[in-house]
């Protein structure tokens, strides 16, 4: 009688893999939907036409918009005060953070 042939199952990486790993044929591109800007891909066009216009749009939109100078100062001045006010949070931030270090730093030289 003869006798069967034990199957590997799972042990190991099966020949035609290891023949696409070599071959440099195996798919190493990570996964579409991981990233933070994957779900930006389902909203932009396909096609090449698609593309085109939804491009004259906006740069249609952008020529309008920097052409008129009060909407332009009224842009300018919006982002001029967006960055004043980020800059004044990160500066009262910084001011917290130099006041709780000197307030760890007094408890440690009183205690000790």
């Amino acid at each position: 009688m003869a006798k069967k042939k034990k199957k590997n199952k799972g042990k190991g990486l099966k020949r035609r893999h290891l023949e696409r790993l070599l071959a440099g044929q195996a798919n190493m591109a990570p996964p579409a939907n991981q990233g933070v800007f994957a779900s930006l891909n389902n909203l932009l066009p396909k096609g090449r036409n698609e593309q085109f216009l939804l491009g004259l749009a906006l740069g249609g939109v952008a020529a309008y918009v920097l052409s008129d100078e009060d909407i332009r100062g009224k842009l300018f001045k919006g982002a001029i005060q967006a960055y004043s006010s980020v800059m004044g949070g990160f500066a009262e931030m910084k001011e917290q953070m130099a006041d709780l270090a000197a307030e760890v730093e007094a408890e440690e030289s009183g205690a000790a």
